[in-house]
């Protein structure tokens, strides 16, 4: 059952601008000071040299660390789960993280997971990819923004829901995209509230 991707609410969608396809927002000096005032002030930063693993159901505070892995971005030249910033386990929760510019595949879950402002610099391949989720986990990103996305945000390639509030997003292809070639199609919905778009091209994409 290809794309069979819900559409399930949209909420109070833009509160600054509307979505436009001009490219490169952020590419100009002028801009790029406005992405890092967007961008909340940092408290250090980590190189990792593997994927940090969240564990199923704990939760993990970067107190506002940028984390990356040191590595140059491939552009849109899939990765695998090795390349992640961060794997979350089922249930497991991301808080207060800065995902850097030197890094591949930003952050993997597994099902259920919850983020709570994590921030991305500069997005690569994608931000965030739900990689595995049954039909009853929904998975919340609550705050945080990602900017400089080429392609997409959001890769949704288990079921369930996704449930996104109070982000910003900025110099974007698309916000949401549903996985359109996965192996297993599953029904998934999307919810999205509350979101700052500007400088994009799609919000959802089936």
């Amino acid at each position: 059952m290809r794309g069979q991707a819900v559409v399930a609410i949209f909420t109070s969608l833009l509160t600054a601008s509307t979505v436009s396809s001009s490219p490169s927002y952020y590419g100009s000096p002028e801009r790029q000071r406005n992405k890092r005032e967007l961008l909340p002030r940092s408290s250090g930063t980590s190189v990792l040299k593997a994927a940090q693993t969240v564990a199923a159901g704990k939760t993990f505070d970067g107190g506002m660390k940028v984390f990356d892995r040191g590595v140059t971005c491939t552009g849109q030249a899939e990765g695998s789960s090795s390349d992640a910033v961060f794997i979350i386990e089922s249930g497991g929760t991301l808080s207060n993280v800065i995902i850097g510019p030197n890094q591949i595949e930003g952050i993997h879950c597994k099902g259920g997971c919850t983020l709570n402002n994590v921030w991305w610099s500069d997005v690569c391949e994608d931000a965030f990819t739900i990689k595995t989720q049954t039909e009853s986990q929904t998975t919340y990103i609550k705050g945080g923004g990602a900017f400089g996305a080429a392609d997409k945000v959001i890769q949704h390639n288990g079921a369930g829901t996704v449930s996104v509030s109070d982000f910003t997003v900025g110099d974007f292809g698309k916000l949401y995209r549903s996985c359109g070639n996965c192996k297993n199609m599953y029904k998934r919905n999307v919810v999205l509230n509350n979101i700052t778009a500007t400088s994009g091209k799609i919000l959802v994409g089936m």
